[in-house]
């Protein structure tokens, strides 16, 4: 009988059993998922003040800077009330000026009021002009001139701006994946639109809360991406693989020779004469396609696969 040490199926010529050897390599265990690439930084600009939109001065697609006009709303009354609040802070000065004795407290406790009055008229003004919370690209642009806007919290949000020179993926992993997901994990982005398209990144959070679609648990693990390969873009469909264990120089033999009952793990050794011994195995680092073993085999054993038992 041959057996390969890289854990090639053999056949045992006496009993026909497939075999593998008991060998040593790297062993390594991923987990994967369906994701999208999403900017690492984005924000929503609103009005601050609501009212009928007089300008707007970008459109999708445009970089714009931090601080730079995006759009205006009709300011007229606003600064109607800016105006009467600056007023009534003038008269209410004016007493304070006039009052005397117990008058006096009275005079600047109005004239305190006033001024709140004033800051909150100005807010309003300012409110009127929507500037870039941000550096970046404008990607979505909810208004246009002559439509009304609102500052409630339903509110979508006038323009949205995000960096689209920094992507990261978001993906969701199955419930049972994800409890083996951590940060600091390296994972491998392949992507479905570019063909051949892939790179390198590292996990950098897991969500502590689950998301539940269609009885389906899932949790979302975010991922860096290490250099983006070119036509790579926001919104594009990934493949996201992760690696949650390796080693290094192990004792290992094939996963399908390896029976699982609960926690316990055994596997058939072939014996001499074509005699299979089953024995009680430690696993270390259960890999895609070979098991690390810590205990119970030596190296160069010969271990049968049971029928069914999977691809060698």
């Amino acid at each position: 009988m041959q057996v390969r040490a890289d854990g090639a199926v053999t056949s045992a010529a006496a009993s026909g059993a497939r075999t593998v050897t008991v060998g040593r390599g790297i062993v390594t265990a991923t987990v994967s998922a369906d994701g999208s690439l999403e900017p690492v930084t984005s924000a929503i600009a609103n009005f601050g003040t609501g009212g009928t939109v007089t300008a707007v001065s970008v459109k999708v697609g445009d970089k714009v800077t931090k601080g730079q006009l995006l759009a205006q709303v009709d300011a007229a009354a606003a600064q109607r009330a800016l105006d009467l609040a600056k007023a009534n802070r003038t008269a209410a000065q004016d007493a304070v000026n006039r009052a005397t004795g117990a008058g006096t407290d009275a005079a600047r406790n109005e004239l305190a009021t006033a001024q709140i009055a004033v800051d909150a008229a100005q807010a309003g003004v300012d409110g009127t002009t929507l500037t870039a919370p941000m550096t970046g690209t404008v990607t979505s642009l909810n208004g246009t001139v002559g439509s009304s806007v609102n500052t409630n919290a339903a509110s979508p949000g006038f323009v949205e701006i995000a960096d689209l020179t920094r992507l990261q993926v978001v993906a969701a992993f199955a419930e049972a994946d994800a409890t083996r997901v951590k940060a600091g994990q390296t994972a491998a982005i392949t992507w479905s639109a570019l063909h051949g398209a892939t790179a390198n990144g590292e996990v950098l959070a897991v969500d502590p809360s689950a998301t539940t679609s269609n009885s389906v648990v899932s949790y979302g693990v975010t991922t860096s991406i290490g250099s983006l390969p070119p036509g790579a873009r926001a919104g594009q469909s990934v493949t996201v693989s992760v690696t949650t264990g390796t080693a290094r120089n192990a004792l290992m033999v094939n996963a399908a020779a390896v029976a699982v009952s609960g926690s316990r793990y055994t596997v058939g050794v072939l014996g001499a004469g074509g005699t299979t011994e089953t024995r009680a195995v430690r696993v270390g680092v259960k890999g895609d396609s070979a098991y690390e073993i810590t205990s119970g085999l030596a190296e160069g054993e010969q271990v049968v696969v049971p029928q069914g038992g999977g691809p060698p």
